[in-house]
C-alpha cells in the first residue's frame, strides 16, 4: 500500500504528541491531523475561531473545558455540561451571593477538578491533567494567548468572542455557532440565538408605539462591574432600558459602565428607579444610600415609592437570561398595560429553563433578600 507524504507527515506528528502528552490520545490525534485531508477516519474538522486562528478540532467532543469568563456559560446554553471535565476557580469557590443561572443550574461544576484561576489564568498542567479533547476560551486580547496555551497543552483551543446583546451581538452569534459546531449541534445553537431574537423584537414591538409622555423617566444604580458598587454606579447604556424603550438619563458619557455625580442624577430626578441588587453586596449599599442620604430624599421617584429592585447580570461576565428577564419586568413597572400578560418571575423562570435547563429565579431572589422584582421599601 502507498501512502501520500502528507499521510506519513501527519502519522509522525501524531506518535510525536502522544510521546509528548500521554493520556491525550484523541487530542493529540486532532492536533496533527492535516488541514482539508478529507480523511474521515481521523474526525476532526477544521474551524476558524474568534481570533482568526485555523484550528483542527475532533469532531463531536466528548470532553472539553471552558476558560474565561462566560465560557462555560454558553456551553451551558448548548446543552452540553455533561462533556465539561473540569473548570476554573471561579466555579469552586463558594460564595453567599451567586447570579449566574447556569452555575445555579449545575451544581456538579462546583465539585470538578479545577483547570486554573479565573478570567482565563489557566494552568496548563491541570488542564491537561483533565484529558480533555478541546478547549474552549473567552476574552483572549490576543490569538498568541490561545497559541500559547494549545502549545503548552497540546490541545486545541477554540478562542471565542464573548459578545454581547447589543453592538456586539453578531459577535456573541458567532461564537454560540462556532460552540455548536464543535460540539456538533448546530440545531441548538441556531435554537439560542432565535429565542433571544424572539424576545427582543417582541420586547420592542410592546413597547414602540408608546407615547413619549406616556414613558417614564428612569435610572438604574448599583451597577455591577468588576465587582458591586454604591447608587451612582449605572450603565448609559442599560440594556433593558433599551429594549423597552424606556426615557433614560441620556447626557452621561455612552460608555459600559460609568460613576454619575449625585448632582446630576437628583437633577435629572427619574420618576422611577431601578436598583441592581449586586449592591447589597458593599456599604453602604445603592439601598443604603437612597435610605439615609437626605440629597436623595426628595426625589420624585424615592418621595413616590417608584423603586424597585433588578437581578444583577453582570456576573463573571453578562448572564443573557438574567438581562431579558429584566426587561420584562422592567417592562410590566413601566408599562403594566402593554405587559398585562407576562408574570415576570414565570418570565425569567421560562428563560432561564430554556437557556441553563432549569427555573433559578426563586434561587437567585433568595440569594439577594427576595428582593428581585419587587418594590423596595426605603422606610
Amino acid at each position: 500500500m502507498k501512502y501520500s507524504g502528507m499521510f506519513i507527515a501527519a502519522m509522525c506528528g501524531l506518535i510525536l504528541a502522544v510521546a509528548l502528552c500521554a493520556g491525550c490520545t484523541d487530542t493529540s490525534s486532532s492536533a496533527a491531523a492535516p488541514a482539508g485531508s478529507g480523511d474521515a477516519s481521523l474526525t476532526t474538522m477544521t474551524i476558524t475561531d474568534g481570533m482568526g486562528r485555523t484550528v483542527i478540532v475532533p469532531v463531536s467532543p466528548e470532553r472539553v473545558v471552558c476558560s474565561g469568563p462566560g465560557c462555560l456559560r454558553y456551553l451551558t446554553y448548548m446543552q452540553a455540561e455533561d462533556h465539561v471535565v473540569g473548570v476554573d476557580d471561579m466555579e469552586i469557590k463558594e460564595s453567599i451571593f451567586d447570579a449566574r443561572p447556569y452555575a445555579l443550574a449545575n451544581p456538579q461544576f462546583s465539585t470538578m477538578p479545577m483547570i486554573g484561576e479565573f478570567r482565563g489564568n489557566d494552568d496548563p498542567e491541570k488542564v491537561v491533567a483533565c484529558n480533555p479533547q478541546v478547549i474552549f476560551k473567552t476574552y483572549c486580547t490576543e490569538a498568541s494567548e490561545a497559541d500559547e496555551l494549545q502549545e503548552k497543552t497540546g490541545i486545541p483551543v477554540v478562542a471565542l468572542n464573548y459578545g454581547d446583546l447589543g453592538v456586539n451581538r453578531a459577535q456573541m452569534d458567532e461564537s454560540l455557532r462556532l460552540m455548536g459546531t464543535v460540539m456538533g449541534n448546530d440545531e441548538r445553537a441556531e435554537a439560542v440565538i432565535t429565542y433571544l431574537d424572539t424576545l427582543t423584537a417582541d420586547l420592542n414591538e410592546r413597547t414602540a408605539g408608546v407615547a413619549e409622555a406616556d414613558r417614564p423617566t428612569v435610572f438604574v444604580g448599583g451597577v455591577a462591574h468588576s465587582g458591586p458598587h454604591g447608587f451612582q454606579s449605572t450603565q448609559p447604556t442599560y440594556p433593558p432600558f433599551i429594549f423597552v424603550n424606556a426615557r433614560m438619563l441620556s447626557d452621561g458619557p455612552q460608555t459600559a459602565y460609568a460613576t454619575i455625580a449625585q448632582e446630576k442624577i437628583i437633577a435629572f430626578d427619574p420618576e422611577v428607579i431601578f436598583v441592581d441588587l449586586s449592591t447589597i453586596q458593599t456599604t453602604p449599599s445603592a439601598i443604603d444610600e437612597l435610605r439615609d442620604d437626605p440629597s436623595y430624599a426628595a426625589m420624585t421617584a424615592v418621595t413616590a415609592g417608584e423603586v424597585y429592585g433588578v437581578l444583577p447580570y453582570n456576573w463573571y461576565s453578562v448572564n443573557h437570561g438574567s438581562v431579558m428577564a429584566d426587561a420584562y419586568y422592567i417592562g410590566t413597572v413601566l408599562y403594566p398595560e402593554e405587559f398585562s400578560d407576562i408574570s415576570p418571575t414565570e418570565k425569567a423562570d421560562e428563560i432561564y429553563t430554556f437557556l441553563v435547563g432549569e427555573p433559578v429565579f426563586d434561587e437567585m431572589d433568595s440569594l439577594f433578600d427576595n428582593l428581585a422584582f419587587k418594590r423596595i421599601s426605603l422606610k
